[in-house]
């Protein structure tokens, strides 16, 4: 067994924080040194992404990687704000561990919750009783949805909390009733060449698409994702089959690319008949 095997996970972290600290101090690492909260926004955006894609490929070994990189950023954020006396790491777990332990009194109290369903009507209540106590400003049910989040997920995120105080449509075929509905308007909003009016009517279909991903128990970004993927994976079938006849994809008319097309899709994700 390792030296680092019988180091505790507290001993561990406390030489992440220690290493996070020098390379800030004096005489550690010049990059590190001159970074900023705003520089390094960017970073954590991006670690959270490969972190997400480790997770999509089921990838263990990237998983614990991205999984550390993301705990980087926390450190870096933490270590800075110490620097300034502002909060220091410690602050960030212990509001962390108050925090779990109080949005799950069906474990740590004497409340009840019979399903899932029911822990998370419970974390929003709880939530919605915490930020006027802490002085939050101008609070509203969707205040903790990030503004920066895509739009496809932020729109389910805000479909779920909006259904999880009871503002919601009982079953799925309204939803579906609402999509044509909201369909018939945009073609009307085609129909008078208004580009505001045309966007403002996509966007409440698409806003209505995500309502139905809720009740699908689909996750609508993921969901396109997935279309993406496979759009790409097919183009690039197209691609590879013109090159084998000599063409690009510009020279190949748009009968041919279809034709690859359709044979892409036969093909199946794997290159297997389907």
């Amino acid at each position: 067994m390792s030296d680092e095997k019988r180091k505790s996970t507290g001993e561990l972290f406390e030489e992440v924080v220690g290493v996070m600290a020098r390379l800030r101090g004096e005489g550690g690492c010049p990059w590190d040194r001159e970074q900023t909260h705003a520089s390094l926004k960017r970073y954590a955006l991006e670690e959270t992404y490969e972190l997400l894609e480790a997770i999509d490929e089921n990838d263990d070994a990237g998983m614990r990687e991205e999984l550390g990189d993301v705990l980087l950023q926390v450190l870096f954020h933490a270590q800075m704000a110490g620097e300034d006396r502002r909060f220091a790491i410690d602050e960030v777990m212990t509001g962390l561990r108050d925090k779990l332990v109080r949005r799950h009194p069906h474990v740590f109290g004497d409340e009840e919750a019979t399903d899932s369903g029911a822990v998370l009507r419970n974390w929003e209540k709880i939530k919605a009783l915490e930020k006027p106590a802490n002085g939050a400003q101008g609070h509203s049910l969707f205040t903790s949805v990030p503004r920066a989040m895509p739009a496809l997920a932020r729109a389910q995120r805000i479909g779920d909390k909006a259904a999880g105080v009871g503002f919601d449509w009982p079953a799925v075929e309204p939803v579906w009733r609402k999509i044509e509905e909201e369909l018939g308007e945009l073609r009307e909003a085609v129909g008078t060449g208004r580009v505001e009016r045309m966007e403002a009517e996509l966007g409440d279909l698409l806003f209505s698409v995500v309502n139905l991903s809720r009740f699908l128990k689909v996750q609508a970004e993921e969901a396109l994702e997935g279309t993406i993927g496979r759009f790409q994976k097919r183009f690039a079938h197209i691609e590879r089959a013109l090159a084998g006849r000599g063409k690009t994809v510009s020279e190949a008319s748009l009968e041919e690319m279809d034709e690859l097309w359709e044979q892409a899709k036969a093909l199946g994700e794997d290159g297997k008949a389907t």
